[in-house]
């Protein structure tokens, strides 16, 4: 059982703004660098029509003791909104220009990072390390990431989407978007939940709300999540492995259970490609949003994930989460 990580309801990030070499904005939230900066930093990455606020009850728990950088996908939140570029590859070199903004990676003559990412972000984080393997320290997969989307679910993007449809009455008014989302879990919902569910949308003028994230920007990410094949980029990670999965069904949920079958595939793959080992924590009774729903055990494990990639006295990294 992992201790729970307490919050420090009183931090607030700054909001910052880093172009990429191709002109786009990227928006990420920087929760303060700690004294000593004994740690490698942590980069946090969200999933799919959600941003950078998603992440704020884990950095109230480790912001003071790493520093924290989240980011704001292309298309998401307050990053631009380009037509192109939503390939993982694009995506993960957007999400590693915020680290050498920064100062971290090679590129910056900084430490490498650990980099986390939820949902679809998960995927960005493993094509994150393939990418830039020297600027990345160790990867942690929340609740996504290890899985063929087109294989599980049996779709294609276009049938995928249209399941991603708010439908209008949620959409009515931006009382009505909150009271959906507060009602996913009522126990869990507080300023910080609401502020991030705010953040995913748009008020208009007409007193409805939309998604911030454009359609097309959230088309070209699903053909990337498509595109993703998990037991090839996750063997060529370099570094230690982290996976939480939200268990929320019974013992006898056959889907969970083949949930971890697929990562007990990619643990073996990576243990016979000799890389770091692979740690699987799985939260029962927890839905997706494990940020929300587990903060506090979220914290402590991606907090043992940062001390097991922290360089030793003889500068290698170490091993197990």
């Amino acid at each position: 059982m992992l201790a729970v990580v307490r919050a420090d309801p009183t931090l607030v990030p700054e909001s910052l703004v880093v172009p990429v070499d191709t002109g786009e904005r990227i928006h990420y939230l920087d929760w303060g660098r700690p004294e000593p900066a004994d740690r490698p930093p942590l980069l946090l990455v969200h999933g799919l029509s959600a941003t950078a606020r998603h992440w704020t009850p884990i950095a109230r728990r480790l912001a003071g003791r790493v520093h924290l950088l989240a980011p704001d996908l292309r298309g998401h939140g307050l990053s631009d909104a380009p037509r192109g570029g939503y390939d993982l590859e694009s995506l993960a070199f957007d999400v590693l220009t915020v680290l050498t903004a920064s100062g971290y990676g090679p590129d910056a003559g900084g430490a490498p990072a650990v980099v986390a990412g939820h949902g679809f972000g998960a995927q960005v984080a493993a094509a994150a390390g393939v990418l830039a393997p020297s600027a990345v320290a160790g990867v942690a997969l929340v609740d996504g990431g290890w899985e063929d989307v087109a294989e599980v679910t049996g779709q294609e993007p276009a049938e995928f989407l249209r399941g991603l449809e708010e439908p209008p009455e949620v959409l009515r008014s931006m009382a009505a978007y909150l009271a959906d989302r507060r009602d996913y879990d009522p126990a869990s919902w507080d300023d910080d939940q609401e502020t991030a569910a705010r953040a995913a949308v748009e008020e208009k003028h007409a007193g409805h709300v939309a998604p911030r994230t454009r359609p097309f920007a959230l088309r070209g990410c699903v053909e990337a999540m498509f595109s993703y094949r998990p037991a090839r980029t996750l063997s060529a990670l370099e570094v230690p492995l982290l996976a939480l999965v939200a268990a929320a069904g019974t013992a006898d949920d056959e889907e969970g259970r083949q949930r971890l079958l697929a990562l007990e595939e990619i643990a073996d793959r990576r243990t016979a490609a000799g890389r770091p080992p692979t740690v699987v924590r799985t939260l029962p009774g927890a839905g997706h949003n494990l940020m929300r729903y587990r903060p506090g055990e979220v914290a402590a494990a991606l907090l043992q994930l940062l001390e097991s990639a922290t360089p030793t006295s003889g500068g290698r990294r170490g091993g197990q989460a």
